[in-house]
């Protein structure tokens, strides 16, 4: 039957219209039929993402909490970790429904492993891991302790290290792994001896890992963030110090400017989806051109 103005335009005929349509386009949802509009919704998911299990460890704040929302915008399915029930949950809300999120100390195997448990379970399998979660402690070299040294290589390099190893079951060919790195690798600033240690083993680490996994299909990225305006500022003593630190990173950056959290997810975006298929083991700089512009005779 041919659907004209006249058959449609008919209580009957709408019906009769809407009835076929929902039965030869199921993926399509019918809000209403008049003689001028007559599809106004589809329930078909789309975006760069779109059918991918994702897990964002740290990612109820910072770069994490920017990114786990611009890849449940481009249509994935995202799991995130950090240790803050509180802002998990609150960040949890803002995703779509079938996310997860999982309380886990990335540097505790056992949080790992009962994670990656509860993603199995609720998931099946991941597509892809985005390896943020960080700890920073700013001092001078004379003044980091046992306990500090610690820490930051417990978040920064073991987490990043086991949470890849113990990921690798669930992850599928074609799968993307991408590790938060920093500019402070190639940078020799001062008070980042341990965080920026550790940001420079996980480049080398990402190209290792690129050599043994590239034949799974399992190809592995850094994405390295200049200073970028995240809560992170807060742990510096006093709130006017991380402020006046923040001052002096926006000025001496040839963009005049710290990164916004959403710049550096939307990077992460492409090193996710199938756009970035064939880069394997790169590091991506994205530093206002901090690393790449000096000042004359610096």
């Amino acid at each position: 039957m041919m659907w004209s103005r006249s058959n449609i335009c008919t209580p009957s005929g709408a019906a009769a219209f809407s009835s076929r349509w929902q039965k030869q386009r199921p993926d399509l949802t019918i809000l209403n039929v008049t003689c001028t509009v007559l599809f106004v919704a589809t329930n078909t998911i789309t975006g760069r993402l779109a059918g991918k299990n994702i897990l964002i460890t740290g990612g109820n704040s910072g770069i994490g909490l920017a990114t786990a929302q611009e890849f449940d915008k481009q249509g994935a399915r995202v799991a995130i970790c950090g240790l803050n029930e509180g802002t998990l949950q609150a960040t949890k809300k803002t995703l779509g429904a079938g996310s997860l999120a999982v309380r886990a100390d990335v540097s505790n195997l056992t949080d790992l492993d009962t994670m990656f448990t509860t993603i199995k379970r609720e998931f099946g399998h991941l597509d892809g891991v985005f390896v943020n979660a960080g700890y920073s402690e700013f001092l001078p070299f004379e003044e980091v302790t046992e306990q500090s040294f610690d820490k930051v290589i417990a978040v920064n390099f073991k987490g990043a290290y086991f949470t890849i190893q113990k990921a690798l079951p669930l992850l599928r060919r074609g799968s993307s792994v991408i590790i938060t790195s920093s500019v402070g690798a190639r940078k020799g600033w001062p008070t980042t001896s341990t965080v920026s240690a550790c940001k420079a083993a996980v480049n080398h680490l990402a190209r290792i890992l690129s050599a043994e996994l590239v034949d799974r299909g399992i190809r592995v990225n850094t994405l390295s963030p200049g200073p970028t305006d995240t809560a992170m500022f807060g742990r510096f003593p006093g709130e006017e110090q991380g402020e006046a630190v923040k001052d002096v990173l926006r000025t001496s950056n040839p963009s005049k400017r710290m990164a916004d959290p959403l710049e550096i997810a939307k990077l992460a975006v492409y090193l996710a989806s199938d756009d970035s298929a064939y880069v394997v083991g790169a590091d991506f700089l994205i530093d206002g051109g901090v690393t790449a512009i000096s000042a004359v005779g610096a």
